[in-house]
């Protein structure tokens, strides 16, 4: 049975999930949970060669990275395809894949989680205020802007749930679990956009599944409800 390691919260932990749970593969999660704090387990550095999360073990391969496993899932489960097979449907979707975690997550997600969570949380450090300012000021508008120009339908490329939508989507999961909204007065169809999105039987079932660990932390969970 295929094994994903990583942390219930992660972005990129949840992509593979999803489309895991999309092509209808059994796999069994390994919550890696001294991997926040800075204090993996003695294999870790085995199993993943940067040390981050997720990783995949598929028998006696092992594959670290979301975005490989997703499209090593895709090579090996064809069916429940979730990369189009229009060239330039594959390239947009690959394209979305990339902004969501070069962008979304490394200049929105990622700043705004270490600063409400793992900081005052984990380290024991208090959140900045205006690191979490610069980033709702600055980025924000920039992320948001481009996805409302984009959206022009339920998915963001073509008629079915694409790796694009996996990894946008998660992104924007975590985002609202901080307790971040989205303004549905400025960004209408980046807002009916999500709501759409996360009342995907795949994605519903994904984020049952970490619930414990969401109500654990004591993040927010009600933008579900609209789903």
């Amino acid at each position: 049975m295929l094994t994903i390691h990583g942390v219930p919260l992660s972005v990129h932990t949840r992509k593979a999930i999803i489309t895991a749970i999309l092509k209808k593969i059994d796999y069994r999660f390994e919550v890696v949970i001294p991997v926040i704090p800075g204090n993996p387990p003695a294999n870790w550095g085995t199993l993943s060669p940067t040390g981050l999360i997720p990783v995949m073990e598929d028998g006696d391969f092992t594959l670290a990275d979301s975005t490989a496993i997703c499209l090593y899932l895709e090579k090996k489960h064809p069916a429940s395809p979730v990369l189009p097979a229009d060239v330039k449907d594959f390239g947009r979707a690959l394209w979305f894949d990339a902004y969501a975690g070069g962008t979304i997550f490394r200049h929105l997600v990622h700043p705004l989680f270490v600063q409400t969570v793992v900081g005052p949380n984990i380290n024991n450090v208090p959140t900045d205020k205006a690191v979490v300012d610069n980033v709702l000021t600055s980025m924000r508008p920039k992320i948001f802007g481009y996805l409302e120009q984009q959206i022009s339908g339920k998915y963001l490329v073509g008629d079915a749930m694409t790796l694009a939508d996996i990894a946008v989507s998660s992104n924007f999961v975590v985002y609202q679990y901080l307790g971040f909204e989205i303004d549905r007065g400025q960004y209408p169809k980046l807002a009916k956009y999500l709501r759409d999105i996360l009342a995907n039987a795949a994605l519903q079932r994904a984020l049952a599944d970490e619930k414990p660990f969401v109500d654990q932390m004591g993040l927010k969970r009600d933008f579900l409800a609209a789903a």
